[in-house]
């Protein structure tokens, strides 16, 4: 059942993908990795009476798709305009410090681009809500905070953004909670600027502490280390390449129906007749 519960996840994960990266919108990976489940679904072969779970599910994922392929459609294109935004806004700053276009690039020249792209921008509200809250969304937010949006472009070293501070501190509280045990990162807030590192005198001294532990010990441990890890890894491999991490899955399904298969014993002709 290790297979099919993996399909279930993959499944499941689909359909409830979420992200808080910057213009990154989980509702349409989640809805990419679905296809690519189904896709490898449908490419599954054999006998009808073998692989009717995966038929369900395969018929359960293309009824998902199909309800939600005009939402999705919608997904896209909204996601397509805050890119157009994101471009205008020259962010992230990295993909431009080398633009010879934005050359002399001010506050005043992206606060035009910005109303131009708002004057360009009108979805239909009945029939594409998602275009619709990203419009309203990004008309409310530029008229209350587009000015203060815009010092970056005239202040030379102004980030536009404060992700890098964030992730500091975010690394802080990690190494935190790591080197303590505790849950709680409040002690931050007096003594963020402090590391605790734990040093040997040499490496003999550290090869002697890790020889200490049994060898049994060490790979009881290891092994329970490692299945705790495949979950991780599954979807990580699952979330760079669907298809791919779908199709080998449904190899290893057909793979198993064979070698079930080729061990089911004979049925003997003193079984086979009737009293």
């Amino acid at each position: 059942m290790v297979i099919e519960t993996q399909i279930r996840q993959a499944i499941r994960d689909a359909v409830n993908r979420n992200s808080r990266k910057p213009f990154y919108w989980g509702g349409i990976v989640g809805y990419q990795q679905l296809e690519a489940i189904a896709q490898a679904l449908h490419q599954e072969a054999g006998p009808d009476d073998e692989r009717e779970y995966l038929q369900r599910l395969t018929r359960q994922a293309d009824r998902v798709l199909e309800k939600n392929r005009s939402l999705a459609e919608d997904l896209k294109e909204a996601h397509q305009w805050l890119e157009r935004m994101a471009k205008c806004l020259r962010y992230p700053p990295r993909s431009y410090q080398d633009s010879a276009s934005d050359t002399g690039l001010n506050s005043q020249r992206v606060a035009q681009e910005m109303e131009a792209l708002l004057q360009q921008f009108q979805p239909d509200a009945k029939y594409q809500p998602a275009q619709t809250s990203l419009y309203d969304a990004f008309r409310k937010r530029w008229k209350l905070y587009g000015k203060e949006l815009l010092y970056c472009y005239d202040v030379p070293g102004l980030p536009p953004d404060n992700l890098q501070m964030e992730s500091l501190f975010g690394r802080l509280r990690c190494h935190q909670r790591r080197i303590s045990g505790r849950k709680s990162t409040r002690e931050l807030r007096d003594f963020g600027q402090a590391q605790v590192l734990f040093l040997v005198e040499s490496e003999e001294t550290l090869l002697k502490q890790m020889q200490r532990v049994p060898l049994a010990a060490y790979q009881v441990y290891r092994r329970r280390l490692a299945q705790a890890e495949a979950p991780r890894q599954f979807f990580h491999r699952l979330h760079r390449n669907p298809l791919k991490t779908m199709q080998r899955l449904v190899n290893r399904h057909a793979a198993r129906r064979v070698e079930l298969a080729s061990h089911v014993p004979p049925l003997s002709v003193e079984c086979a007749h009737t009293n």
